[in-house]
């Protein structure tokens, strides 16, 4: 079948986004493999069909890169935002998005970001331990999301090697769902730098939902700011959180281009 599609990116973390307001495509955990192939592909480190949804604008359906279902996407989420502000709403600035973790508000600012309210950061989950935790080596500290976060903050991020300590951490039997992964280096009080493993992708030049977790993180273990910029590989994300405790993430959201694309 031919299918229409938008490559997307937040900062690098790039997508194959799909209209499948209609329902009518599906797609095997293979073709999802396929469409993420930087080489034999579009590529990507996530496909999102954007769906029909009851509780908002739309249904945020994501898929990581090795076909398996991802609960939130952060940057995937704005990404959406400006997919539908592209193609149904040019005049919207507001947008309720809904996801397997819940429904996201995204607000379009003037300077052509998107803030999206990620809720409240959750210490304690059934996808991990509910104390700190040494693996590899290092000391790790756990935060949900919407999806669950490994974190260990370091003195020198370029030390470490993220494809080999990554998947073993992410992969590590004491997480029932596996889990994404962040090394994280206090710049100062209000910056931090990061690189993260995404669950279910590997090394991924920025992840939304990771900027979130190190925030509530450097918040409640290393007194940060309440306003952090969060450096990755692929650019800057800036944290706040609002009078409720209900983390903001501000960032880009990019289309590349678009076109058709055969799927066997």
């Amino acid at each position: 079948m031919n299918i229409g599609f938008t490559k997307m990116h937040g900062l690098g973390n790039d997508f194959v986004v799909i209209d499948n307001i209609n329902g009518k495509i599906v797609l095997s955990k293979e073709q999802i493999i396929f469409l993420c192939d930087r080489n034999k592909g579009i590529g990507g480190d996530g496909v999102i069909l954007v769906e029909s949804s009851e509780k908002g604008d739309c249904f945020m359906n994501y898929y990581n890169s090795d076909g398996t279902l991802a609960e939130m996407c952060g940057n995937g989420v704005r990404c959406v935002a400006k997919f539908l502000k592209d193609n149904f709403s040019k005049n919207k600035t507001k947008f309720t998005i809904d996801t397997r973790a819940g429904t996201k508000e995204i607000k379009y600012n003037d300077d052509h970001t998107f803030s999206v309210n990620m809720g409240k950061a959750v210490f304690v989950h059934t996808d991990f331990p509910d104390k700190n935790t040494k693996l590899e080596g290092f000391d790790f500290n756990f935060v949900s999301v919407g999806n669950p976060h490994a974190i260990t903050f370091v003195k020198d991020l370029d030390k470490y090697d993220l494809p080999t300590l990554g998947p073993k951490i992410e992969n590590n039997k004491i997480f029932p769902n596996k889990i994404n992964v962040e090394f994280v280096e206090q710049k100062s009080s209000n910056e931090f730098k990061v690189k993260v493993w995404e669950r279910g992708c590997g090394a991924t030049l920025a992840c939304g939902t990771g900027a979130c977790a190190v925030y509530a993180a450097a918040r409640k273990y290393k007194n940060a700011d309440v306003e952090l910029i969060i450096e990755l590989p692929g650019g800057k994300l800036y944290m706040s959180e609002n009078e409720q405790g209900d983390i903001i993430m501000r960032g880009p959201a990019v289309s590349v281009f678009s076109g058709i694309v055969e799927v066997v």
